[in-house]
């Protein structure tokens, strides 16, 4: 996917945009124990809980291509008979309301990830009547023959705010707010499947990670099957160390011009 194609796919998702008509949650705390799954339908969610829901899905679409958002690619043998990839196309096709499903890939998640605090996955699934693009790029509303259903999955950290001191409006002072347990931005998620050339492509996801460090090889392996590529960070240790190399070998102005 390019940067076109996801900011498309990004600004749908709000409530006013998309058909995203319930987000399921499944809260788990550090020791991998489900406390909780839950379904709330978007239609009836207050608004302002509406937009923190829909923006936290939204940060699953940000960042740099190739550091944040990584291309998974299935092989066609994965693709045409694999339990990973079955599991997601019956997440779509019952558009998440598979409670089955969801669970086994809440399972999968959770068996791979491993955070100090407790944390939440967040699903969510939308179906966009994608509109016509002319050669001269202009849109068409009216016009579509590409409906493209995807499923986007936020996994975030749950913190604890620190003790600080409310305003109760009765009393007319403040007193102890306690603490709450906060959600934070997703630390990795993915979008299945992918929407490349503006259409729909089974054979292909769109990984992210908050962190270009960690590419989270063990949530990409349980729930993808596949192999990620080194996280870009780690791409730049190596590719300047073999320049360093590289030029120390050639040693002459020619062999650095080469290798620039």
């Amino acid at each position: 996917m390019n940067e076109k194609e996801i900011g498309e796919i990004r600004r749908r998702v709000r409530r006013d945009r998309s058909n995203m008509t319930a987000i399921y949650g499944c809260y788990v705390n550090a020791q991998k124990e489900i406390i909780s799954e839950f379904s709330e339908s978007t239609g009836i969610m207050p608004e302002n809980e509406a937009e923190r829901y829909f923006a936290t899905m939204k940060r699953v679409l940000s960042g740099g291509i190739g550091k944040n958002l990584i291309d998974i690619t299935f092989k066609t043998a994965q693709v045409a008979d694999s339990p990973e990839h079955k599991l997601l196309m019956d997440l779509r096709k019952s558009a998440l309301k598979d409670q089955e499903a969801r669970l086994s890939l809440y399972k999968k998640i959770i068996e791979s990830v491993s955070f100090d605090d407790n944390y939440l996955i967040l699903l969510g699934c939308d179906s966009y009547d994608v509109p016509f693009k002319s050669r001269d790029d202009e849109t068409q509303l009216d016009a579509s023959n590409e409906t493209y259903t995807y499923l986007l999955c936020a996994v975030c950290p749950v913190k604890l705010s620190k003790p600080s001191l409310r305003y109760i409006a009765e009393e007319k002072s403040f007193h102890d707010g306690g603490v709450a347990q906060v959600l934070s931005a997703p630390e990795l998620g993915f979008l299945f499947p992918a929407f490349d050339n503006r259409a729909t492509n089974i054979y292909n996801a769109l990984f992210y990670t908050k962190s270009p460090k960690d590419n989270h090889d063990e949530f990409v392996n349980a729930v993808f099957n596949v192999k990620p590529p080194m996280p870009a960070a780690s791409q730049k240790t190596a590719f300047e160390a073999l320049l360093t190399t590289t030029i120390a070998d050639q040693g002459s102005l020619e062999g650095v011009q080469t290798v620039h």
